[in-house]
């Protein structure tokens, strides 16, 4: 049976998320180095807080390097809230920081009157067909806590967009790389299914 690594760099919500795979019957580890993700055929990179401190972080634990060559070697791998983030070029919270660079743009703090952070449920609109959202309807609601969105420069990697004062990325792909920005552990039945449906995808 597929294996799921959860990477663990201090900066996720490791409890729900496992809980989440374990209630739908797919095996899961808390990855707390880099040497345990040999192995693996799957890898979830979570992710809560500052971008900043998660990209550091990632560092800080040997994971940085290890994703990218994961993603060369075309491991599956779902990045969700600030894990998206750190997928792209660079965010600009807390001053201009580098992410992994695996999907071109930017992630921008919202500028709009509306609240921020923006936390609550917000319906997605899925732009192009996908595995990962299989048994799923077109516009759906999903779960969300960010005060930062990404912007893919090629619209080819806007896979799903949720208005929230305007239009920003709530999910991505490139390859064998997908990123959510809401948290799908956190959004009940079509959550549930989001990760099943990443689980059962077959890798690349």
């Amino acid at each position: 049976m597929i294996m799921i690594g959860i990477i663990n760099y201090r900066c996720g919500n490791l409890q729900n998320l496992q809980n989440a795979l374990d209630f739908l019957g797919h095996p899961s580890r808390l990855l707390e180095n880099p040497e345990q993700m040999q192995g693996i055929q799957k890898l979830i990179l979570p992710g809560v807080g500052a971008f900043r401190h998660a990209a550091n972080n990632l560092k800080e634990f040997g994971f940085w390097e290890p994703l990218l060559k994961a993603f060369a070697a075309k491991t599956p791998i779902l990045g969700i809230c600030v894990g998206m983030q750190l997928l792209f070029s660079k965010s600009y919270e807390d001053g201009e920081n580098e992410g992994l660079g695996l999907i071109e743009g930017e992630v921008v703090r919202f500028d709009h009157d509306l609240k921020v952070p923006h936390m609550g449920w917000n319906r997605v609109e899925f732009h192009q067909e996908d595995p990962l959202f299989e048994g799923i309807a077109k516009e759906n609601w999903f779960y969300f806590v960010h005060s930062y969105a990404c912007y893919p420069k090629d619209q080819q990697y806007l896979l799903g967009g949720a208005f929230y004062g305007h239009e920003f990325c709530a999910a991505t792909r490139r390859d064998n790389l997908w990123g959510v920005q809401f948290h799908p552990e956190k959004s009940q039945e079509d959550g549930l299914r989001l990760l099943n449906n990443f689980a059962k995808v077959n890798p690349c």
